[in-house]
Parts: C-alpha cells; sequence; structure tokens
C-alpha cells in the first residue's frame, strides 16, 4: 500500500505505508510533509519507518522533525508500538506523554486509537 490520503473521523490523514522508505533525515521528514500538502492535516507515520535515532533523544533528531511539522502547521502520529523505546529511556516517556497531552505530535499504538483521539477533539 502506498501512502495515501484517507478520511479518518472527519480528518484527511496521510496515512503512511508501514513498508515505504524509512525516515532517517530531516530531508525525508519534509518528503512526507510534502505529500500531505496534498489535502492532508496530519501525517500517521508507523514507529517502524523511524529511524532508531528518532526514539534516542539525545540525537535532536525526534526535535527537528516535530519541529517541521509544527512549522507546517501539520500534525505528526507515530503509529504502533515503541513499548521498547520507552522502556529505555525515562526522557522519551516524559516527551510522549507531554506529546499526547498536546495537539501537535501524538504517539499512537495503533489507527483505530488514532480515530478515538481525532473523534475525540469534536
Amino acid at each position: 500500500m502506498p501512502d495515501l490520503i484517507q478520511e479518518r473521523a472527519g480528518v484527511p490523514v496521510l496515512v503512511c505505508d508501514p513498508a515505504g522508505p524509512p525516515v532517517a533525515t530531516t530531508e525525508q521528514a519534509l518528503d512526507l510533509i510534502g505529500a500531505a500538502f496534498a489535502g492532508a492535516e496530519v501525517v500517521a507515520v508507523p514507529a517502524g519507518r523511524l529511524d532508531p535515532s528518532f526514539f534516542t533523544l539525545g540525537t535532536r533528531f525526534a526535535g527537528e522533525v516535530m519541529q517541521k511539522f509544527v512549522s507546517y502547521r501539520l500534525r505528526l502520529v507515530v503509529v504502533g508500538d515503541i513499548s521498547a523505546h520507552l522502556a529505555a529511556s525515562s526522557a522519551l516517556r516524559a516527551l510522549v506523554a507531554e506529546s499526547n497531552r498536546h495537539d501537535h505530535v501524538w504517539f499512537v499504538p495503533d489507527l483505530a486509537s488514532l480515530d478515538a483521539r481525532l473523534s475525540a477533539r469534536d
């Protein structure tokens, strides 16, 4: 399945293919942002497509990617099981908890959770 814009809970979401190219640079994140300009408000990226450095906060890669999405007024949603990363980093646990309290970047376990979160915003 290619990356596709789908309406989910009334919101246009670029749902990224789990088998798509990895996101290991800010330029690759910008490619997703560019694809979202076809009409999406949210970009749902499978956790498995994100380079492991995204989950190691000392690399600053997560911050750079998240800032790009905020700057372009798009919501980034990381979809999937990141429990191994969370177990390894209290800083990441804090980031995820704080991000999920706000509206710019969310971490959800699956697309059904994303749909519920989008529905709750109404």
